[in-house]
């Protein structure tokens, strides 16, 4: 299942401009977020800070420029998805995260590995439309309001002369514009917002064709809906809704007809050529070479050659138009215990030419990613309770515990990094979690001891621990 991202923290956005950022900065930044690993953050520092380089460097030059792809080795839970996550929200790049493992060689029923590439250009196209629409909305909104103020009071139209209002005994046009006007005033203070108003809108109601196939059939699909949306244009309807409701409705209709989404479209497409991110997990997992005996492994080799053009660069059809993916920068990575590298094609191996591994997480890690992240998991705990009353207070001692814990089952049992510690914690917080607001007291101050009562046990059982934690 692919992870799709787009744009990036507020603070980020405000604080920091991508072209000023040097490779330093940017590995700075990414220790706000993720423990350690100091060799991968250089390497993809440096891979976006060339990014940025060959933006600057003539035409004739910058198209030889490729990216550097970068090979991740290393244990599930050691941050390598992190790094790459927070990575292309430092950049506000396009960013997908998709398993290797999901695709199968062309002739056997899966996922083409060209649906990586479309699903890329679909989150570009997202961002793109994003920040179109955030342009044209103080416009659209003035357009709503006038639309609203026209529902509530029609002006009035004459072939002849000039109407006079009968009380006053002054023309009509004054006397609509002064009640305009403080329809206008009361609109704005959303003292209108409970009235009933019939609005036309557009219907947005979509019938859904469901069909089962194999390779190709996303592509189908999406002609599929480009075709009937030519046959059936869209319609509009009138309805009666509350203003507030109404106002939601046409600030939509009117964003989507001020933006011209040709022009959001080309952009998107030159967008993910020049600055997409496609994270490809588990690539040890089609690392193996074909073994004869069927089963499967029987599409591995066969995938790695569907995928080297893709990395090598090709034109991918995309229902936007084609993508050019030479530019695309890949992060694989994969924690290559049964199979390493070398199992690669040669091919493939020569399109991540960086290469890194990263490190196991020692006990002073687990220490660190429990409170140094700027939204570390003890935080993430806290705010959680504080939201029905409950102050959680960790002790040092506390927070050493937990992490030697972690140490401990990580190294009796699976080593799946710091995932351990979302277990533990959910383990250790059950029962505070399970009372909620009605617990007694509101604060909790959890220690060592705490920590020993609730978990001791199972960390000291090791065949319990295998099936709990």
């Amino acid at each position: 299942m692919a992870i799709l991202l787009s744009g990036r923290t507020a603070d980020t956005q405000n604080s920091l401009k991508l072209d000023e950022l040097t490779p330093r900065e940017i590995v700075a930044e990414l220790d706000r977020y993720v423990v350690g690993q100091t060799a991968a953050k250089r390497a993809v520092a440096v891979a976006l800070r060339n990014r940025i380089r060959r933006q600057k460097l003539p035409a004739e030059i910058s198209r030889d420029v490729l990216p550097k792809n970068i090979l991740m080795i290393g244990s599930t839970g050691v941050g390598k998805t992190e790094i790459a996550r927070r990575l292309s929200r430092l950049a506000n790049s396009p960013f997908i995260k998709i398993e290797a493992s999901k695709f199968t060689e062309v002739g056997y029923m899966g996922r083409d590995v060209e649906s990586m590439v479309r699903e890329l250009t679909e989150v570009a196209v997202d961002m793109t439309r994003q920040v179109a629409f955030d342009e044209v909305r103080p416009r659209a909104e003035e357009n709503v309001e006038e639309r609203i103020l026209d529902i509530l009071l029609p002006s009035s139209s004459y072939s002849y002369g000039v109407g006079f209002d009968d009380e006053a005994g002054e023309p009509e046009a004054t006397s609509t514009a002064r009640t305009r006007s403080k329809l206008r005033e009361q609109y704005r203070r959303g003292e209108l917002d409970e009235r009933l108003i019939e609005i036309e809108t557009q219907d947005r109601s979509n019938t859904m064709i469901d069909f089962v196939g194999g390779q190709g059939m996303e592509e189908m699909g999406v002609n599929l809906k480009d075709m009937f949306g030519t046959i059936f244009p869209t319609k509009t309807v009138r309805r009666k809704t509350r203003i507030a409701e109404a106002r939601m409705a046409l600030l939509r209709d009117e964003t989507e007809n001020l933006v011209d989404m040709e022009q959001v479209t080309r952009q998107a497409i030159e967008r993910t050529q020049s600055s997409g991110i496609i994270f490809l997990d588990e690539l040890d997992k089609i690392a193996g070479r074909e073994s004869g005996s069927g089963g499967p492994d029987v599409s591995r080799e066969g995938v790695q050659r569907d995928l080297l053009p893709i990395v090598e660069g090709t034109n991918v059809n995309t229902r936007y138009g084609l993508v050019n993916t030479e530019h695309i920068l890949f992060i694989a990575a994969g924690a290559f215990h049964v199979s390493k590298p070398s199992d690669l094609i040669p091919e493939l191996q020569g399109r991540f030419p960086i290469r890194v591994e990263l490190e196991s997480l020692n006990l002073d890690d687990f220490k660190r990613i429990l409170i140094q992240p700027k939204n570390s998991l003890i935080k993430q705990y806290k705010a959680l309770l504080n939201t029905e009353g409950i102050t959680l207070e960790f002790t040092d001692d506390a927070i050493s515990r937990i992490a030697e814990m972690a140490v401990q089952i990580n190294q009796t049992t699976e080593d799946i990094g710091a995932r351990r510690l979302h277990t533990l914690l959910e383990k250790l917080l059950e029962d505070i979690s399970f009372a909620g607001s009605d617990l007694e007291p509101k604060h909790q101050r959890l220690d060592a001891v705490f920590v020993s009562d609730r978990l001791g046990g199972l960390v000291g059982d090791q065949n319990l621990s295998r099936y709990i934690l």
